[in-house]
Order: C-alpha cells, then structure tokens, then sequence
C-alpha cells in the first residue's frame, strides 16, 4: 500500500499517459498527471491486488519535458476537458513515447523488430483536428447549454469555451454554438453536434430526436450565414444525414501530389488531421514502390484514401471494404478523378476472410492494409495459411505497407507475417496523427522471405495498446 508520505519514482507512461511507478512493496502504481523521471506524492483513488491508481498531489522533481498546456480546460482540475491526455508533455516527447510504443508492441507482443526505424510523421500540434463529434447537453438547473467534449473520466460534458486542438474559427464558434441551441425550441432534443471540414468548406451535423420546427430551421440558417457553415441534420442513423437546404458546395479534401480530389459527406470516415494524412499517403506510396506493370489490393480501403493515389501509379488497384456505402462512394470517387478503368471495388467483411476469398480475389504485387483498431487478423491468417500451404496459381504479394491506428494489433499480425508467412518486418514508424493524446498511429512495411517451417497459426487475441516502457 502507497503510504501518503511517501515520494514515488516514475518510470514511464501506461496507454492513458498516466505515470507508472512502484511504491516501496513493488505494486505497480498509475498517476495522473506525473511524468517519466519526476518524483510524486499522490493521493490513491482505486487500489487492486496488483495496482494502484492515484492521481498527483506534490511534485519534487519535474521532468524536463513538463511544459504548460495550451488549453485552461486541461488538467486534472474537477470540471476538466477529457479531449486531451498529454498536453503537460512537450510535444516533441510525446511522438518518441509514441514511437517506443510502437517498438515495444512489436517486440513484446508481435516478437518482431524491424530492421529499419522510420523517422516519426508528425505536423502542427494545435488545431489540427478537422473532425470531432461534440456532445450537446442542455442543463436546466443552470438555464445554460454545453457544446463540447466530455469530462475527464466522465459522462459529463465539459464546460468548454474554447477548444486549441480544433482550427481556430471552430473554437470561437463554441459559444456562439452554446447561445444557439440555448434560443431553439428544441434544445433538450439536440444531443451531438459532428464537425466535418474539407477544402473551405465547415460542415456541422445536428443531431436531433424531434423534427425541428421552421422557427428553429431559421436559426440554423442565420447562424449559417454569420459563421460560414454548412448545417446537416440527423434525424436517426448515419444514413438519415441530409443538408438543412440543398445546394451548396460539396466537402472534399485534396492529396495534390497525386492530383487527387476526395469528395465525402460529413459522417463518412477521413481522418482526423488532413495535413498529417497528405504525408502519410506519400509516404505509404512510396514505400509501396508500385510499379505501371503491377496489381495492388487496397484492404479496407474506405473512401479510397489509398485507392486513388495507388491507382496513378499502378497498372491495376482493387480496393476491398466492408461498407457497402464506402464501396459506392470510392467508386464515384474514381470516376470522379478520372480513374474508373484502372480501379475496382468490392464489399467484403474483411474480419471474416478466408483462403478461398484470397484466391478468389487474385494474385497482387502488393498490398495496401488499413484497418481499424480491430486490426486485419483474419487477412495476415488467411495470407500465413496460404504461404504455409500454397495453392497453385495464387502468390502472396512481394511487399505490404501496413498502415495502423493500433500498435497492438499491428504486432500481433506482424507476428503472423514474419513468423508463420515468412515477411521481413523492413521498416517501421509511429505516425502522430493526434498530438497532445494517447492515439498511437503507425506505419510497418513487410517483404516477402523464405516460408519458415509449418506451425500452428494462433488463434485472435485481445490486445489494447499500453505506453509502457518495460
């Protein structure tokens, strides 16, 4: 048990940049707010046979790397903005947490170490978020309304007035948002507000349980015309989304190293920082080294972020994605970009693909692997299955570019491909797409080797990310 006397040494950082230290009985102790290196008093909140978790009370050796956040909402104040973990800790630090991430899942979970570290892809660290989905709560007891992200460790909204990781124009327009849903007859009915901008364009999605009435429907309006957005609603489900008036330029974002425009509608998936996404598609490109003479398959390709680009330089692209909505919107993007004959789409659920599904999809030179947090374990089992007994007329690609949102489903199918598939990790590199967070994006690229000899293809394990540095 943590006496309340007693100053702790912290060693790194766990998936929730909390401080990790042993008190003086070797329980492994998690801190908010403490950083590597510093020296802490804390006070326990929650304590389990094998941890504690406590939050900072006193500091008496601070980190090097401890700088002042840039938002008054951050903090472990009551009240506070849970949007943001890492904001105490320069940001130059934050991506070689990352990166160690990165390394350590590989190594520990995946037993794979790539022979060449990429150097970190990383952009402006404020108002970079071009996508967020705000929480709208209107509280009777103090006549006020709330527009933003939750609290930390709560269900509660936070009382934000501005946001630093949203563009400028978006933050100041959280209370002008506040004062909106305040006037409108519906504004205990209006529970989420999603952010989506593309090239000029800033589009909010209003959530809203009842049908709004004409009074309200000018609200929107005027406050349209004052701020320069484009309003949606939703009524239901996703694909109830439709514009208050229709009309009206289109959302899309460019990847002008290609020559490609991206058209999307406001609840279809993009990432989060656009600037940090034009660099990762160069640069997964280039690693991919597709040739005019080769097929490339592009798994979970949504909107055809890769598709697209991949499709300039390659001979032949299929792209492969579970939405059938996002398989039709990749298509009108293709032919939107001119690129129909060289790209082909198909819906498939990729968490269920099989030997037979990859035959039937075709040989590729190379692979593109994009999936969600969930990872792409039945794909890299289905390719282990088929290099350890190969079927004639099907080959495995010469070189993947696996790109992640999560460290440690990244390991565990690279530990698929390099030790039961026969791949060579050659590279990899953390991504921070979202500073300031515990979000870990990375990039890994694996070239076809000798198949080792046969073994048992494990089976799918649950694997959370952790930013330790065991």
């Amino acid at each position: 048990m943590t006496q309340k006397d007693e100053w702790l040494k912290v060693e790194s950082l766990d998936m929730e940049a909390q401080g990790v230290a042993r008190n003086s009985e070797g329980k492994v102790v998690f801190i908010d707010g403490a950083l590597p290196g510093e020296e802490v008093l804390v006070e326990v909140g929650r304590r389990k046979n094998q941890w504690e978790q406590a939050t900072m009370v006193a500091l008496r050796r601070e980190s090097a790397q401890r700088v002042r956040p840039g938002c008054p909402h951050f903090g472990l104040h009551a009240g506070a903005c849970g949007g943001c973990k890492m904001q105490h800790l320069h940001a130059a630090s934050q991506v070689a947490i990352k990166q160690r991430v990165l390394e350590d899942n590989l190594a520990h979970l995946g037993k794979v170490k790539a022979e060449r570290l990429l150097r970190p892809i990383e952009g402006p660290a404020w108002g970079y978020r071009f996508r967020a989905r705000l929480s709208v709560r209107y509280v009777a007891k103090k006549g006020t309304v709330l527009v933003g992200f939750h609290e930390r460790k709560s269900r509660y909204v936070a009382d934000m007035k501005q946001c630093e990781v949203l563009p400028r124009h978006v933050s100041n327009m959280l209370m002008p948002l506040r004062e909106l849903i305040a006037s409108m007859q519906q504004r205990d009915r209006l529970p989420q507000i999603e952010l989506a901008i593309g090239d000029g364009i800033t589009a909010l999605v209003l959530r809203h349980l009842e049908p709004l009435s004409s009074g309200d429907a000018q609200k929107l309006r005027d406050f349209a015309a004052v701020h320069q957005v484009q309003w949606w609603l939703q009524p239901k489900g996703p694909d109830t989304v439709h514009l208050l008036d229709e009309g009206g330029p289109v959302l899309g974002y460019r990847l002008p190293e290609f020559g490609v425009h991206m058209p999307f509608k406001p609840t279809d998936f993009t990432q989060v920082n656009h600037e940090i996404n034009t660099v990762l598609v160069g640069r997964a490109l280039r690693l991919l080294q597709a040739a005019k003479g080769e097929r490339v398959i592009d798994w979970f390709c949504g909107l055809g972020n890769f598709t697209l680009p991949i499709a300039t330089m390659a001979r032949e692209v299929l792209g492969v994605e579970g939405s059938e909505t996002l398989v039709e919107r990749s298509r009108q993007n293709a032919r939107h970009n001119g690129l129909s004959e060289r790209t082909s789409f198909e819906a498939r659920n990729l968490f269920e693909i099989t030997p037979d599904d990859l035959i039937a999809f075709g040989s590729a030179d190379k692979w593109l692997v994009d999936p969600p947090r969930e990872g792409a374990f039945a794909l890299t089992k289905a390719l282990a299955d088929l290099r350890q007994n190969p079927r004639e007329g099907w080959t495995g690609p010469e070189r993947i570019v696996y790109v992640s949102c999560n460290p440690a489903t990244l390991a565990r199918d690279a530990g698929l491909l390099v030790h039961v598939a026969g791949y060579r990790c050659v590279s990899a590199g953390a991504v921070n797409m979202f500073p300031h967070t515990a979000h870990v994006e990375s990039m890994a690229v694996f070239e076809r080797g000798e198949v080792p000899p046969p073994r048992e293809i494990p089976v799918a394990e649950s694997t959370e990310v952790a930013l330790t540095q065991e």
